[in-house]
């Protein structure tokens, strides 16, 4: 397939701002890929590289060759010219990937140059974010998209998805199932405006702490385990004392949902930025110890339990994972028994608690009502958009920065909502410039423009009508908590998820 066919599929995804066309168009050159061909056309046409980081920032695409007369390169060959970029390392690996981007961008048509570069860029902008996706490779395969959405749940990656669905259709989908040492999407917490809408919206239900840790999903085979981290990438070699806690389970098999945290002595929890560095440390600070605390299973012994309602995966999990490795978790049937336990949890320092049904099963990869999430303050989960270099004090980090919240209509459009440079420490401003340098699509002596990947916790005091932003609303004394690099930007609060905290 050549890649000129792809810079045109996106070109008109671009044009539509209707998701049936978008769908329809993404179909149609899909169907023309071989299915070894299907899962860099989906990252692609996705706004993504099969690499996701290959060390190429917006200085790298400042000067290009002249483009290509006529289409040569093939959608294979781009991919692999990514990867060779990406593997270049050590003395001179600017040049080298400067060289290398040279020689690929050389080979490329005007179009196929426009849509390099914003790929690279993350500036591919086209609404044709994953749920749009999945439907494309439902279509041009010809098969339901419910096959598709749980092949892709469970594989966790829509580019295999779209190849195996492509080869052989429903039938080789149903092939895709859960599969001890291949990560499952996490399935995530939808927002309750207090104890009691969860609790109307669920009770009777399970109530459990909400801890302020880093999301971990633990595979177990024998003496073999591997963690990963909510955004599927496997971290085993940084959390030794969460292997060690999965070996001394008395199970075989398993695949546990849970918390990795930093503990004091007291039992109260580190600040999460603690807990962030630790796991984010190759050498794995044995200073500050790691504790694995669990909340759900999915497979356990050889069953499979992900489709079981929730209060018979509690029950296997009971029965594999002591108490001490447990998240606390009672039942409540209204809401000041659940209120009481909101209490404990932010008594001993923890975030809040999490309202599940018992009747749901684990939905894999999904935000929906069957897991709600109650904190005591008004917080959200929003994109860095661009920042602005500090002043005074904070010269020569980046330091305002520009909040986005996720268009519910428009995928992979933010629309603004402010600014804040409140609640940012000297050591988070350090590593922010750091990384929003690595994101900059677009820079000058006052701005930084960024891909919209960065996701920042923000606490606020409330929402309020504001003209000068592009959603009609601005936060309140916003406030950086926290960031979250392991978030990806698809899981960021929408318009409507602010818009529901104004009050009436």
């Amino acid at each position: 397939m050549l890649l000129a066919a792809l810079a045109a599929a996106s070109e008109t995804v671009a044009a539509t701002s209707k998701r049936g066309e978008k769908i329809g168009a993404l179909a149609e050159v899909l169907r023309t890929a071989e299915p070894d061909e299907a899962p860099a056309a989906v990252a692609f046409l996705s706004g993504e590289l099969r690499q996701r980081q290959i060390g190429v920032g917006w200085a790298a695409l400042r000067e290009l060759p002249p483009p290509a007369g006529e289409p040569s390169l093939t959608v294979a060959e781009v991919d692999a010219a990514f990867g060779a970029v990406g593997a270049v390392s050590g003395a001179g690996s600017q040049a080298a990937r400067r060289d290398a981007l040279g020689a690929l961008f050389a080979r490329a048509t005007a179009p196929e140059q426009r849509f390099l570069r914003a790929l690279l860029s993350g500036d591919l902008r086209q609404g044709a974010l994953e749920g749009v996706m999945t439907e494309a490779v439902a279509k041009a395969a010809g098969i339901p998209g419910a096959d598709v959405r749980r092949a892709l749940m469970l594989g966790g990656n829509l580019g295999d998805a779209a190849a195996a669905a492509l080869a052989g259709g429903a039938a080789a989908l149903s092939a895709i199932g859960l599969r001890v040492g291949r990560p499952v999407r996490p399935m995530l917490a939808s927002p309750a405006s207090d104890i009691a809408d969860a609790m109307e919206r669920l009770s009777p239900a399970a109530v459990e702490w909400k801890l302020d840790g880093a999301r971990v999903q633990v595979h177990r085979d024998g003496t073999d385990v591997a963690v990963f981290t909510r955004t599927l990438d496997e971290i085993t070699a940084r959390v030794p004392e969460v292997v060690e806690a999965a070996l001394a389970l008395p199970v075989r098999t398993a695949v546990l949902d849970g918390e990795a945290i930093a503990l004091r002595p007291d039992g109260r929890p580190h600040p999460f930025q603690v807990t962030g560095s630790r796991i984010g440390s190759a050498a794995g600070r044995s200073d500050i110890p790691l504790t694995a605390l669990f909340f759900d299973v999915l497979h356990a012994d050889g069953t499979d339990v992900i489709d079981a309602p929730g209060a018979e995966r509690a029950e296997v999990l009971a029965a594999a994972v002591p108490e001490g490795l447990r998240v606390p978790r009672r039942i409540a049937t209204g809401p000041e028994p659940a209120r009481e336990i909101l209490r404990e949890a932010l008594e001993r320092g923890h975030e809040g608690v999490i309202v599940k049904s018992l009747e749901a099963p684990y939905a894999a990869g999904r935000r929906g009502a069957g897991w709600l999430k109650v904190k005591p303050v008004h917080t959200l989960d929003l994109v860095v958009l661009a920042a602005e270099w500090g002043h005074g004090r904070r010269r020569g980090w980046l330091s305002n920065l520009h909040l986005g919240a996720r268009h519910d209509t428009e995928p992979g459009q933010f629309v603004m909502l402010g600014k804040t440079f409140k609640g940012l420490t000297d050591a988070m401003l350090t590593w922010q410039t750091e990384r929003l340098l690595e994101l900059a699509v677009e820079r000058n002596d006052w701005v930084v423009r960024v891909r919209p990947e960065l996701v920042v916790e923000i606490a606020f005091d409330g929402v309020q009508t504001s003209p000068r932003y592009p959603g009609g609303v601005a936060l309140r004394f916003a406030r950086v908590l926290r960031h979250r690099p392991d978030k990806p930007a698809g899981e960021a609060d929408t318009l409507s998820a602010v818009l529901a905290v104004r009050p009436d």
